[in-house]
C-alpha cells in the first residue's frame, strides 16, 4: 500500500505519486505527504489566490484532492501543525528541475560537482523567484533514498527522492539555504535501512559526532588572485620550487592549545613562509576526514576543506592571501583508498559503489581501508572531479598524489595468494594506470597554471613523462630513492662514511629519468624515525653541523626542494600531530642558526638560476669529484649554460687545509654560502682568502683549480665573480 511505503520511507519514485497527478480528461489529483500536519490549504505559487483545501485521507499525513484544470499549475501549501502554520512550496511539482543536468554526467568530470551534492539554485516560476537546494546522489542499487536534515527532523519519511535511469537520486527542495545540515537515508537492494550517509560530493561537513554534510554556497567568495594565476602560466620545470610541507593542525597553536584557523594561518603562516623564502606550501590532506590521527590520509569528503579550521570562504581566503603574496599552495590528494566509516563511501547503497568487491583487490592491508575500483567509469569520474574541484573552485596550484605505488601494483603489501593478477598474469593494475593518465591529462588540459606530483616509491617507468610518450603524465615525482639513500649515509658515523660513499652519489645515476623533487617529508620524522636533527650522529655541535651540511648539499643537488615543517628550526623531538612545533627552541643560537641557514639558502637558491632552471637537463650537472671516499668529500658543478656554481661537501668532522678544487674556468671565485658560517652556529673555520683566484693547474677533470680550506661537516657553494 502507498501509505505503508510512505511511512517506511520505501517509495521509489515520489513524482509518480505525490504532487499534481493527471487523471482522465481535465482532472488532476493533488496529493501531499506531510506527516504530523492537521490541515493543508492550497494557494497559487505567489500565495495570493486560494485554490482549495486538501482532504486528509490518512491520519499519518496523507492529503489529497481532485482538481479540475486544463493543464498543470504551480502552487504552494499553507500547512497547519499543532503548534504553527507554515508556508510550504511542494518539491514534488519540480520534477524536470530535479532531473536537470544529469544527462551531462558523462561529458566532463566537473559536471559531477556542478550537478551532484547539494546545489543552491534559484527558479523563476510564473514570475516568482524560488530559491532552494537541489540534492542529487549516486546510489544505483538503492531501493529508496530520502534527504534528511535539520529541516525535516531527520525523518526519512518526509522527503523521498526520485531515481534517474543512471542511478542518481534527486530532489529540489524550495526554501533550503546555506548552513543547514543534511544526510541521506538509503535503503539497500533488500529494503534494509543503512546507516545515514554523508554526501559524497558534499562541499562542507560537520565534525564528530554527526559528520553531517552542510549545504554551502560556492559563489559567496570574491577572489583577488587574478594576477597570480596569470603569472603561473609558465614551465614549472624551469622555475625555482622550494616547498614547505606542513600539517595545519600542528604547525602552531593558540594560547589555549587549539589549532589556528584558516584566517589566522593566512597571517601567521604566510608571514613565516615569506620570511623564510619558500615558493610554495604543501598541505597534508585538508579534505574532510573523521580521525585527526590519520593526518588527513583517510578522507571521507574529497570535495570539502575540513571544517576543523573554518568555513569554505575562510579556506578560500587562506589560498587567496597566499597567492596575493606570491606563494603557491599545493594539496595532498588521496585517491588510493578510503576509510570504512559507516557514514562514508563504504557499501554506500548496500553494494560496492566505490570499492572493488573482491577483498583481494578492494582491501588495503596496510591501512585497513578500502580501495577505489579504478576500472569503474563512475568511480574514475568521481575521483577526477574531486581533483579538479580544488583547482577550479579553490584555486589550488598543485596536487601531490599520495601512495601512487599502492595504486599501480596489485601485489602491493600482499603475499602470494592475496592478490589477483591482471589479464596478462602480471602485477600491474592497468585500471589504475589508465586512471592516473586520464587524471593528469585532465589537469594539464583544463588548468594550465597547475601541476601534479606523484609520491611513488618504486622504479615504475615514466611517472613524470607525458602520456603521449607512454608515461603517467605527472609533472613531478618525489625522489624517494635520494631521500632514503642520503639519509642512510648521513645517519652513518663519519668514521664509517667512506664505506658508504656510493649511497650519497647513487641518485645521479637516475636523476634525469624523472622530474624529481627532493623530498624530506613528514614520513621521515615520525613513528620512531627521529627528527631530522637527531638522525645525525655525533655530539650536539656535530649533529647541527651534519644537518646544515646535508641541507646545503640538498639545495645544490639537481631537483626541486621539499622540507617538512620543524626541520628548518632543528626540532629535536619527532613530529607530533597533536601539538605545535617546538617554537621555544628559537631562543637558542643553535636553532636560530639552522633557521637562518634555510632562510638564506632559499634566498640564494631563488637568485641563482643555475640551481633550478635546468634541473632536468643532464648537461646542467657535473661531478668534479665523486671518488674521494677516503675523505668523504663530494664536489659538483651546477650550470644553466650561462652561469655556474660549484658545491663542495666535507662530511667528516675533520677540516681539510689547502684543499684543491677543480673549476671550469679561469678567474676569481668567492664562497657565496658556507654552512659552517658563524651565523649558522658553525665553527667559522677559515676558508683562506676571501677571493679565490683560479690557477692553471688541472684538477678533477678541470683545466683550472682553486685552493681553499674545507671546514668540518660543511658544504660550500662557490661562484665565479670576475674573469
Amino acid at each position: 500500500m502507498l501509505i505503508d511505503d510512505l511511512n517506511n520511507a520505501k517509495i521509489g519514485n515520489p513524482f509518480e505519486t505525490l504532487g499534481l497527478q493527471k487523471l482522465e480528461g481535465s482532472s488532476y489529483i493533488l496529493r501531499a505527504w506531510l506527516p504530523s500536519a492537521h490541515s493543508v490549504e492550497v494557494y497559487s505559487i505567489d500565495g495570493k489566490d486560494f485554490i482549495c483545501t486538501l482532504t486528509m485521507v490518512h491520519p499519518d499525513g496523507l492529503f489529497e484532492e481532485k482538481i479540475s484544470c486544463e493543464k498543470p499549475f504551480h502552487y504552494m501549501f499553507k500547512v497547519t501543525y499543532a503548534d504553527a502554520t507554515v508556508d510550504v512550496i511542494d518539491p514534488y511539482q519540480f520534477r524536470d528541475e530535479a532531473f536537470f543536468g544529469l544527462n551531462t554526467m558523462n561529458e566532463d568530470p566537473e559536471n559531477i560537482y556542478r550537478t551532484l551534492g547539494a546545489q543552491l539554485i534559484e527558479l523563476n516560476v510564473d514570475g516568482v523567484k524560488i530559491k532552494g537546494t537541489k540534492f542529487a546522489v549516486y546510489a544505483p542499487s538503492a531501493t529508496a533514498v530520502s534527504v534528511i536534515g535539520d529541516f525535516n527532523f531527520w525523518d526519512g519519511r518526509r522527503l523521498p527522492m526520485a531515481k534517474s535511469l543512471l542511478g542518481h537520486w534527486v530532489l529540489f527542495v524550495p526554501g533550503l539555504g546555506a548552513g543547514l545540515r543534511y544526510k541521506y537515508e538509503i535503503k539497500d537492494p533488500f529494503g534494509n535501512r543503512l546507516p545515514h550517509k554523508a554526501d559524497p560530493v558534499g562541499f562542507y561537513h560537520e565534525q564528530y559526532p554527526s559528520f553531517a554534510s552542510i549545504i554551502s554556497d560556492q559563489h559567496s567568495y570574491t577572489w583577488h588572485d587574478q594576477e597570480w594565476k596569470k603569472s603561473q602560466l609558465n614551465n614549472k620545470l624551469e622555475q625555482p620550487i622550494s616547498i614547505y610541507e606542513l600539517h595545519l593542525g600542528s604547525w602552531k597553536r593558540d594560547e589555549n592549545g587549539q589549532p589556528l584557523s584558516y584566517r589566522e594561518l593566512a597571517k601567521d603562516l604566510l608571514d613565516y613562509v615569506k620570511e623564510m623564502g619558500y615558493t610554495h606550501i604543501e598541505l597534508m590532506p585538508i579534505m574532510e576526514h573523521p580521525f585527526s590521527g590519520s593526518w588527513g590520509y583517510q578522507p571521507t569528503g574529497l570535495f570539502a576543506p575540513t571544517s576543523r579550521f573554518g568555513s569554505i570562504d575562510d579556506f578560500k581566503f587562506f589560498v587567496d592571501t597566499f597567492h596575493q603574496n606570491g606563494i603557491g599552495v599545493i594539496l595532498d590528494w588521496v585517491p588510493a583508498h578510503f576509510p570504512t566509516d559507516a557514514f562514508g563511501l563504504a557499501k554506500f547503497d548496500g553494494t560496492c559503489v566505490y570499492e572493488y568487491e573482491d577483498p583481494r583487490r578492494g582491501w588495503h592491508p596496510d591501512w585497513n581501508s578500502l580501495i577505489y575500483d579504478f576500472g569503474r567509469d563512475t568511480v574514475r569520474r568521481f575521483l577526477i572531479a574531486s581533483a579538479l574541484v580544488w583547482l577550479d573552485l579553490y584555486h589550488i596550484d598543485g596536487l601531490r598524489v599520495d601512495a601512487v605505488a599502492s595504486m599501480l601494483y596489485w601485489d602491493y603489501s600482499r603475499k602470494d595468494g592475496e592478490w589477483i593478477p591482471n589479464v596478462d598474469g602480471g602485477n600491474i593494475n592497468y585500471e589504475a594506470v589508465s586512471f592516473l593518465k586520464w587524471f593528469n591529462e585532465e589537469v594539464y588540459k583544463k588548468y594550465p597554471h597547475a601541476f601534479t606530483i606523484a609520491e611513488e616509491s618504486t622504479a615504475f617507468t615514466g611517472v613524470s613523462r607525458p602520456t603521449f610518450s607512454g608515461g603517467l603524465g605527472f609533472g613531478f615525482k618525489w625522489n624517494m630513492g635520494w631521500m632514503h639513500d642520503s639519509l642512510e649515509y648521513m645517519q652513518t658515523d663519519p668514521f664509517f662514511r667512506k664505506y658508504h660513499h656510493g649511497e650519497m652519489s647513487f641518485s645521479m645515476i637516475y636523476a634525469f629519468n624523472e622530474n624529481f623533487i627532493l623530498s624530506i617529508s613528514h614520513d621521515e620524522v615520525t613513528h620512531g624515525k627521529h627528527s631530522l636533527l637527531y638522525k645525525m650522529p655525533g655530539d650536539e655541535w656535530q649533529q647541527a653541523a651534519n644537518l646544515r651540511a646535508y641541507l646545503t648539499y640538498m639545495y645544490a643537488h639537481p631537483g626541486k626542494k621539499l622540507n617538512f615543517m620543524g626541520s628548518e628550526i632543528g626540532q629535536g623531538s619527532e613530529w607530533n600531530d597533536d601539538a605545535q612545533l617546538d617554537w621555544w627552541l628559537l631562543k637558542y643560537p643553535k636553532h636560530q642558526g639552522i633557521q637562518k641557514l634555510i632562510k638564506d639558502l632559499n634566498k640564494l637558491y631563488r637568485s641563482e638560476p643555475c640551481l633550478w632552471r635546468t634541473d632536468y637537463d643532464p648537461a646542467s650537472f657535473k661531478w668534479l669529484d665523486v671518488n674521494d671516499s677516503e675523505h668523504s668529500v663530494f664536489a659538483m658543478q651546477r650550470n644553466n649554460g650561462k652561469d655556474f656554481i660549484v658545491a663542495v661537501s666535507n662530511f667528516t668532522p675533520v677540516p681539510y687545509v689547502a684543499y684543491r678544487l677543480g673549476v671550469p674556468e679561469p678567474g676569481t671565485y668567492e664562497v657565496v654560502f658556507n654552512s659552517d658560517d658563524k651565523q649558522y652556529w658553525g665553527s667559522a673555520y677559515g676558508t683562506g682568502e676571501t677571493k679565490l683566484v683560479a690557477s692553471n693547474i688541472s684538477w678533477q677533470n678541470c683545466y683550472h683549480s682553486i685552493v681553499l680550506d674545507l671546514p668540518p661537516l660543511s658544504t660550500l657553494l662557490i661562484k665565479k665573480i670576475s674573469d
